[in-house]
């Protein structure tokens, strides 16, 4: 059973599962979509991205909005063609974070390739701070199309959820599972022996992570009723990219149908009446942000992880 259930009162065969909003203020278009969703209340939290330039209408929202659970989506590539950001700690080009335009690289692979680990780490850090600072109690660190999930730089994200003393989101998944969803041969034996060491100081960690798809929109609502009913015992992350339709969306993303339906299902009644008819379990980062760092957590924690995450791993 995972740890992190067992400790917050679960069953073992209990489903629980955080509902997930990513890429908020990615542009306006996700702002109203989320603060929705969240009023529905089957969306339990939300990660914003500190780089782009909604940002602050995000940090205004999370202010007047304290419950809300918002976490950070840390931020290294920049996919789109036309609507670009980049880092927010330095424009030097010897970072290795910044392509031949000016910004982030629009590829995972081009990011972990070029990116040098302490200049992330550097970025990491700041887009934590800016999120802080802008008065956003921050539940948790996740990543932006997975980028920090490499030998070279997982260490920087790690170490950074730990400064923060919020829980990052990292799998626990066996080795056939990530076989099955075509890990590279160089990260398996590395993210197992992370999640081990992760989960041995108290690091609640994902059973399983799966959500709705941004390659086609229609049925959405079956869509999602297919995926979360196939949801396992254990803690699972879902996630969606949920935004209103908007002339600016359509110019950023080609996947708009999906983002926009993605919102449009998960206000909708019917899938909040068929989750709790289904003996789902929903809950939100905060929860598990909060167990983490009960007293004896931190002592191990700090102790443990922190700058010294590095040598660990």
């Amino acid at each position: 059973m995972n740890p992190i259930l067992q400790q917050l009162g679960f069953a073992e065969d209990d489903r629980v599962v955080i509902i997930h909003a990513d890429d908020f203020g990615m542009c306006h278009a996700t702002i109203p979509a989320v603060a929705e969703l969240f009023d529905a209340g089957l969306v339990s939290s939300a990660a914003t991205m500190t780089p782009c330039s909604w940002f602050p209408a995000v940090a205004a929202y999370a202010r007047a909005n304290p419950a809300a659970d918002i976490g950070v989506h840390t931020t290294l590539t920049c996919e789109w063609d036309v609507y670009r950001w980049g880092p927010i700690s330095s424009r030097d080009r010897a970072s290795g974070m910044i392509d031949e335009e000016g910004y982030f690289y629009r590829s995972t692979e081009a990011a972990q390739k070029y990116g040098d680990p302490v200049a992330v780490a550097a970025e990491l850090n700041a887009q934590l701070d800016i999120a802080l600072t802008a008065g956003i109690d921050v539940t948790h660190v996740d990543s932006h199309m997975g980028t920090v999930f490499s030998p070279q730089l997982t260490p920087a994200y790690l170490a950074v959820a730990a400064r923060g003393r919020v829980p990052p989101m990292v799998p626990r998944m066996s080795e056939e599972r990530m076989r099955e969803e075509q890990i590279p041969e160089e990260m398996i034996a590395f993210a197992l022996d992370a999640a081990r060491r992760l989960e041995a100081q108290g690091i609640p960690l994902m059973d399983d992570i799966l959500g709705m798809p941004l390659d086609q929109h229609e049925n959405r609502i079956d869509v999602a009723k297919e995926r979360l009913g196939g949801l396992k015992p254990g803690l699972s992350y879902f996630i969606l990219h949920p935004a209103v339709d908007t002339p600016e969306l359509r110019a950023i993303a080609p996947d708009w149908r999906a983002r926009v339906a993605d919102y449009q299902a998960f206000c909708s009644a019917e899938l909040r009446a068929w989750v709790r008819e289904n003996g789902l379990q929903v809950i939100g980062w905060r929860a598990l942000r909060d167990a983490m760092r009960d007293e004896h957590r931190i002592a191990r924690v700090n102790q443990e992880s922190g700058e010294d995450i590095e040598r660990l791993l």
